[in-house]
């Protein structure tokens, strides 16, 4: 018999590496996005394992596998500034690690023994891979976006193992303490509302570095007047390539650009 769904169970926060957000209660479900560890997921209901309810940090609905969750949630004291990390058994670089944790994830601090920092819940991380909560944002976040160059495409994913064109977007601002929604849809909204529009002509003139460039359904970001990088389907990784070259096949095969938006100085 099916377990009868328990309702309004609150806050919970991802003690795995990372939890995949799911459509639907499936171990195949499509995944939609991702929470990172130490992120919060708001549980509205659960049913046979699986947790359904909202992102806390973007408000993204979905299922997350109860085996990711754990509770009460509590206040994160660091945060990854490392690509990625590992979360270790014990604090000692020899101990078998427990998981690996990506740019952004969050650790709830206790302990500290040597160069290690615990991570309740989860085990022990290097305290040089991570800075305090709030403290010591990146400078450039396009420099976070380039770290992630080759880094396989991965749909609704937002780590350093894999990650698609809004989740680079969303991730390289974070770092550097700028929030803003998941999707590139909702992305270009906030930035239409928050950024600056940049005019250009039909050769893409008047671009430069930190630059975002929106298509419907997919984002990247400008490193220099001419160079695009994103995570992208066609390549199934992130690259960095000629604007021209990539709005003409985009164009060609999807839609045309749709806008461009500067972070204001």
């Amino acid at each position: 018999m099916a377990d009868k769904p328990t309702s309004a169970l609150g806050a919970f926060q991802v003690t795995a590496g990372v939890a995949p957000v799911r459509r639907t209660p499936e171990e195949d479900g499509a995944q939609d996005t991702q929470l990172l560890a130490g992120e919060v997921f708001l549980v509205e209901e659960e049913q046979n394992g699986w947790a359904k309810g909202r992102t806390a940090q973007d408000d993204y609905p979905g299922f997350v596998d109860m085996a990711a969750l754990s509770a009460p949630a509590l206040i994160p004291t660091h945060q990854v500034k490392a690509l990625r990390t590992y979360v270790y058994s014990q604090p000692d670089l020899k101990s078998a690690p427990v998981c690996l944790i990506s740019l952004n994830a969050k650790v709830v601090g206790g302990a500290r023994t040597g160069k290690f920092i615990e991570a309740q819940r989860m085990g022990w991380v290097f305290e040089g891979h991570l800075r305090p909560v709030g403290d010591d944002w990146e400078p450039d976040y396009v420099a976070v976006a380039e770290r992630f160059l080759h880094t396989p495409y991965f749909w609704g994913a937002k780590e350093s193992l894999g990650i698609d064109c809004s989740g680079l977007v969303q991730t390289s601002l974070e770092a550097a303490g700028i929030l803003c929604p998941r999707d590139s849809g909702p992305q270009e909204a906030w930035a239409k509302a928050n950024w600056q529009a940049v005019e250009t002509t039909e050769d893409f003139t008047g671009l430069k570095r930190g630059d975002l460039v929106f298509w419907p359904g997919h984002v990247g970001i400008m490193t220099d007047a001419d160079t695009l990088l994103h995570a992208n389907g066609h390549h199934m990784m992130t690259v960095a390539e000629p604007l021209q070259r990539a709005a003409m096949r985009i164009a060609f095969h999807y839609a045309p650009m749709s806008g461009i938006y500067r972070k204001p100085d």
